[in-house]
């Protein structure tokens, strides 16, 4: 193998990794507060320390993972400033977004998020709070996509996976919010599709309003 093969194996290693371990973080199989080590990371993924130095490093840039002398690799739980500022960064983008996007949509967008309303209802009616986090950070992307502004999406997307985590925790706590939530969402769309600009943009609003406030009080 030549230096720039392995150059490659290297770093699709590093990726791999990156994505194996954010995957059991999103997942919960590491919840807040598991503490991990490098051998056991390693023995699990069957990779050696090297990729997997290198993505605890990335996770720990990205606020997924705690590093230090003293307690070592510990899952993280976002702070309340966190939460707060990532639904401050929601409400100011995504309201936003539905006002802008009011009465622009075509016929195959309008279908798009038709599919993710149904499951949504089917996941809010079982109480899959998983499907129904999924379900919810997809719509709100959708609504990011159909703009067609690469910088807000670019933002959004950046912020999926920590949103994620958080919506999850919120959707645990409430779990008789889950109908609701899916009828605020329906709500939106239904604003958007008639042209409602400004009633979207006050649905979007009091949507997110609703999980910071929740959050932030609990």
């Amino acid at each position: 193998m030549n230096d720039g093969q392995e150059g490659t194996v290297r770093v699709l290693l590093k990726d791999q990794a990156y994505e194996n371990l954010k995957k059991l973080i999103l997942e919960e199989v590491f919840a807040p507060g598991t503490v991990l080590s490098e051998r056991q990371l390693a023995a699990r993924l069957d990779m050696s320390k090297t990729p997997i130095l290198s993505a605890l490093e990335r996770l720990e840039t990205e606020g997924f993972v705690a590093v230090s002398p003293e307690q070592g690799i510990v899952v993280r739980e976002p702070s309340l400033r966190e939460i707060v500022d990532l639904f401050d960064i929601r409400i100011a983008l995504e309201v936003f977004v539905v006002q802008s996007i009011a009465g622009r949509l075509n016929s195959e967008q309008i279908s798009r998020l038709q599919a993710n309303l149904q499951p949504q209802a089917r996941a809010a009616q079982a109480k899959d709070l998983v499907e129904c986090t999924r379900l919810d950070a997809d719509f709100h992307l959708l609504l990011c996509e159909f703009l067609d502004n690469r910088e807000i999406l670019q933002v959004m997307r950046g912020l999926r996976d920590k949103l994620y985590l958080v919506v999850l925790g919120l959707v645990r706590s409430d779990t008789g919010r889950l109908m609701i939530s899916y009828g605020e969402h329906e709500a939106i769309v239904e604003a958007v599709v008639k042209g409602q600009g400004e009633e979207a943009a006050r649905r979007s609003k009091e949507h997110l309003e609703y999980g910071k406030n929740f959050l932030v009080t609990r």
